[in-house]
């Protein structure tokens, strides 16, 4: 049954999913997390870092790992979670497989039509409004502690959030960098 009910919520999800796979986390988060209660926050929390850093794109990443996890942690054997994660990736890109081939053979026909630019005008502060979700979700105390549990590691991560930020932003510096020089901070200063 639980493949069954992976299916629908993955499909839902990357049909719903404007926004790519950032986009998408904040609607992965609702689901696996808080209706479905298949993960716990900090193995979301975990499951979002992993991938972040693995290749790929960061919504089927989340969707392969969440499926895996999902499905072991319902007492299931690991080739059975392999299962689970393969329909979970499958459920999240079957919606976006299906509309760019209905969508690529009328889009070029009428991506100059005043709806058609309406529409992507509309879509534009959705888009935003589920990037910022995502980084609101993932803004917990299981990332960022609080000050009135670990007051140091909560300043150390503001800092090292805000000075990415900066980075990024500001002096263009690389992502990737920003990445592993947060990642070293964070075990210089944290332990």
């Amino acid at each position: 049954m639980i493949f069954l009910y992976l299916f629908i919520t993955f499909f839902e999800i990357g049909l719903f999913g404007f926004g790519g796979g950032y986009g998408m986390l904040s609607l992965i988060q609702g689901e696996v997390v808080m209706h479905h209660q298949w993960l716990t926050t900090a193995q979301f929390t975990d499951i979002v870092a992993i991938s972040q850093m693995t290749p790929g794109p960061i919504g089927i990443n989340s969707a392969t790992f969440c499926g895996y996890t999902a499905v072991k942690n319902a007492g299931f054997s690991m080739p059975m979670a392999v299962l689970g994660s393969a329909t979970a990736t499958f459920a999240l890109v079957l919606p976006s497989l299906v509309l760019m081939i209905i969508i690529s053979k009328m889009f070029i026909k009428y991506m100059k039509t005043n709806t058609v630019q309406s529409a992507f005008l509309g879509l534009r502060p959705a888009v935003v409004g589920l990037l910022g979700a995502a980084t609101l979700l993932l803004m917990t105390t299981d990332n960022f502690s609080a000050p009135s549990i670990d007051p140091w590691q909560f300043w150390i991560s503001c800092f090292l959030f805000a000075s990415t930020f900066i980075g990024v932003m500001y002096f263009r510096i690389n992502p990737i960098r920003m990445i592993v020089y947060c990642g070293v901070a964070g075990l210089l200063l944290l332990y």
